[in-house]
């Protein structure tokens, strides 16, 4: 009965579920602004130009969502009907987006198995590429996007030498390069390497802001100037002029500055709440995939709950998670959670999993712990939450 007292929320949904900060908010509120359509908004320019900086690109162009800066990314590249682009079978822009690339721009999609670890074999890049002398009867192959981090396996990172040889086999057979870069902020981190080399080979990039860095909205696409020309073009187009966007890009400019230090802290809080997960007897985890704020987990079979069950259950208790299969949930890691929040986790996955009174009882005292350092910002430093 104590655990359902406890009033506080720890969503590990996504994340995408961030609250603005105070600085965000007051940026917001002192925004200078202008009309972006007609390419005079100050804020607006100030991000733009970051991202062109931090990314090694010429130029940038912010877009309402990482979604619409995938599609005007692949239509810029992919501009005429019956155009073709590889991509991972378990990508976003395969998935998660609406078909918006063969819909709205006529234009093949062509997938290739992603690895565990995210990555396609350089072999079978190169095998899906199309003949030019088939065009008679084949779509063109233009475009070859990749995805770093790649969120389906689970956050892993693509290395630099990775991309690089994608990036040769695009020259090499004449193609473009798009990276969606949702989570590249996170792989960077990871990885120890600057953003601008992850995306080197890149003739286009589009960097999520609303996710591991907790603006609340917005991504920006980067490229070429003559790239991000077209790009406005075909915002307008689809419904992404926004008018005083720089309201938007000032808390966005914010996250940028701010809030990427902390995401190696997000990671190791990710790897803490992967390796008490693995401690459960029912659950199954590979802890060595989890390198950035990402964990998949599946409910084994004859487990005392269901992962249907087990997510019921943890949100009685204030948690939230995403069920992402009929046993597989997904857990993400993000600033706004504290070492606290996993160690309160973990006990609601211990009592669900029936560690009995033993287990019981240290999770009372967690809660009591917890609810303390929520209350008090230093209160996982100065109490043994173990």
């Amino acid at each position: 009965m104590q655990a359902r007292m406890v009033t506080k929320m720890v969503d590990l949904r996504s994340d995408t579920v961030t609250k603005p900060t105070e600085a965000m908010r007051a940026a917001m509120a002192n925004a200078e602004v202008d009309d972006d359509v007609l390419g005079y908004d100050p804020s607006a320019l100030r991000l733009e130009t970051e991202m062109a900086k931090i990314t090694g690109k010429e130029a940038g162009l912010f877009v309402p969502s990482g979604t619409m800066g995938n599609l005007i990314s692949v239509l810029v590249h992919c501009n005429i009907r019956g155009s073709e682009v590889i991509l991972g079978n378990n990508s976003h822009i395969h998935i998660y987006e609406n078909g918006g690339i063969s819909t709205i721009g006529g234009v093949h999609p062509r997938t290739v198995k992603n690895n565990e670890d995210g990555t396609m074999d350089i072999d079978l890049i190169e095998a899906a590429i199309r003949d030019p002398r088939g065009e008679i009867v084949y779509p063109t192959t233009r475009l070859i996007c990749l995805e770093n981090s790649q969120a389906n396996c689970g956050g892993r990172c693509l290395s630099v030498e990775y991309t690089d040889k994608v990036g040769e086999l695009a020259k090499k057979h004449g193609l473009k390069l798009h990276i969606d870069g949702a989570r590249i902020f996170n792989a960077s981190v990871a990885l120890g390497v600057p953003v601008s080399r992850l995306v080197q080979d890149a003739d286009s990039v589009s960097v999520c802001l609303s996710k591991g860095i907790g603006a609340p909205v917005g991504s920006v696409i980067v490229g070429s100037k003559s790239f991000i020309a077209k790009a406005r073009i075909l915002r307008k187009t689809l419904g992404g002029g926004m008018r005083q966007v720089g309201i938007l890009c000032a808390a966005a400019l914010v996250a940028v500055q701010e809030n990427v230090s902390k995401l190696e802290d997000d990671h190791k809080k990710a790897k803490m709440l992967a390796e008490g997960l693995n401690q459960i007897k029912g659950l199954r985890l590979n802890v060595a995939a989890v390198e950035t704020n990402i964990i998949y987990f599946d409910v084994v079979e004859g487990a005392k709950i269901t992962a249907e069950t087990l997510c019921k259950n943890l949100e009685q208790h204030g948690i939230f998670v995403m069920q992402e299969s009929p046993i597989s949930i997904r857990v993400v890691l993000h600033h706004q959670i504290s070492a606290s929040d996993v160690q309160y986790t973990l006990s609601c996955f211990k009592q669900a999993f029936g560690w009995g009174a033993r287990g019981y009882r240290h999770l009372v005292e967690e809660i009591a712990c917890h609810k303390l350092s929520s209350e008090n910002a230093h209160g996982a430093e100065s109490l043994n939450c173990s």
